[in-house]
């Protein structure tokens, strides 16, 4: 045996492993040693469109596996490690420590709302899902919305508002004045809720704007104004149909008007002149949305200034008038009254008197009786004022027979 021979056989050589197997026997030891899994679930994730989402996955022992994440209705691999396989540009991924990894999903769209998958490439895979809820604000659909509305008074109307959104928005009606809305009961209420707001005989007080408001939780809530117009013809009111007046005072005459639309509103005289503005005559109009308050205020009154007034208002609906009727006023220093009525202050603080019309009309009736019969008119009142007389000249002369009685001076000089 040669010396070669010898040391092969005392030493012999080491058998060479693959390096392939040596990498596959660590592997598998290492697989038997550390086995990963997830710390917690996935929480659910509510986004606004328009918004990032970010989806969590934490890990425990992760060692040398992957996390990868996954769209589970389309099965699309959207990351796996740190590297994005998806060619969506919106999508990325981060990671804390290999321990917590980030799905991003910027600028959210509607259609990414779904399930998503953490998956760990374990053998068998080990996986845990997440939900993405997309939400979306309001918007007022113009096409299913009502536009603003004229109707006539006594008529019904419908009002309508659509409006679309995620989760589906809640309609509420409001006036935009703040006013409360009437409803047909009579009832009034602050709001309507609804896609539809019904009104059951429109009158002018439904008149104004109303405001559509579509809100569901995700701001910002969005509303339409709509505008409801009310037409009807002229309306006139007057509180009082006959006014007293002294020569030379200022004397103020009132009415109410309510149109719409806009009336044209007018003061005449006696055979429906029209009363010029200016001068003497000064008349002035408050307008309130459909109310007209009418004022014509005579500065001076004098004789000519007596007799009827009318206050007219007209639109294309139609037409109306008020009168009233001016009459003089006997002077306050007068013991006969020849009108009698409640005294109250018009605006320019000047006395007028309110009288009684049934009254004053009966009077009148005396007074143009007697013109037509050549009495005269001053002395239509005359047995009141014989009565009267006569019972002051008793008073008279029961006062002066006690004075007599009583003063000693009379009696001495009155005959025994």
């Amino acid at each position: 045996m040669t010396m070669g021979e010898k040391r092969a056989v005392l030493c012999p050589r080491r058998r060479q492993v693959p390096l392939l197997v040596v990498t596959t026997l660590l592997v598998g030891v290492r697989t038997e040693l550390v086995d990963p899994k997830f710390k917690e679930p996935i929480a659910n994730v509510t986004a606004p469109v328009g918004r990032e989402a970010i989806l969590s996955c934490v890990v425990q022992d992760l060692a040398g596996y992957k996390v990868a994440w996954l769209r589970v209705d389309t099965q699309t691999i959207l990351t796996i490690a740190s590297h994005v396989i998806t060619k969506n540009h919106r999508i990325a991924v981060t990671h804390s420590d290999h321990r917590t990894w980030f799905l991003h999903i910027r600028e959210v769209r509607e259609s990414d709302r779904g399930w998503y998958m953490c998956q760990i490439n374990t053998d068998p895979m080990k996986s845990q899902i997440g939900y993405l809820e997309v939400v979306v604000p309001p918007d007022i659909l113009d096409y299913d919305t009502s536009t603003d509305m004229v109707v006539m008074e006594g008529r019904n109307v419908t009002l309508r508002c659509a409006a679309t959104g995620s989760p589906a928005p809640n309609i509420t009606w409001r006036r935009e004045d703040g006013q409360q809305i009437q409803l047909g009961n009579g009832e009034e209420v602050a709001s309507v809720d609804g896609s539809s707001f019904n009104i059951t005989k429109v009158n002018r007080l439904h008149m104004g704007s109303y405001l559509c408001i579509a809100s569901n939780g995700v701001p910002p809530s969005v509303s339409k104004r709509i505008m409801l117009t009310v037409h009807f013809p002229p309306m006139i009111w007057v509180q009082n149909q006959l006014v007293g007046a002294h020569e030379g005072q200022k004397l103020t005459l009132e009415c109410y008007s309510e149109a719409f639309p806009k009336s044209i509103n007018y003061w005449t005289r006696d055979q429906d002149k029209i009363v010029p503005q200016g001068g003497k005559y000064d008349p002035v109009l408050k307008d309130n949305a459909y109310k007209i308050h009418m004022k014509l205020t005579i500065n001076s009154v004098s004789p000519a200034d007596y007799g009827s007034y009318k206050c007219v208002s007209r639109n294309s609906l139609g037409d109306t008038d008020g009168s009233i009727k001016v009459y003089p006023l006997s002077s306050s220093n007068s013991n006969s009254t020849k009108y009698k009525g409640k005294a109250r202050h018009n605006s320019g603080n000047n006395n007028i008197l309110e009288g009684n019309q049934d009254m004053l009309k009966e009077r009148d009736l005396k007074l143009r009786g007697r013109k037509e019969n050549g009495g005269d008119v001053a002395d239509y009142d005359e047995s009141s004022a014989t009565s009267n007389s006569g019972s002051l000249l008793l008073v008279i002369l029961a006062a002066l027979c006690l004075c007599l009685h009583h003063h000693p001076q009379i009696r001495t000089l009155h005959p025994a």
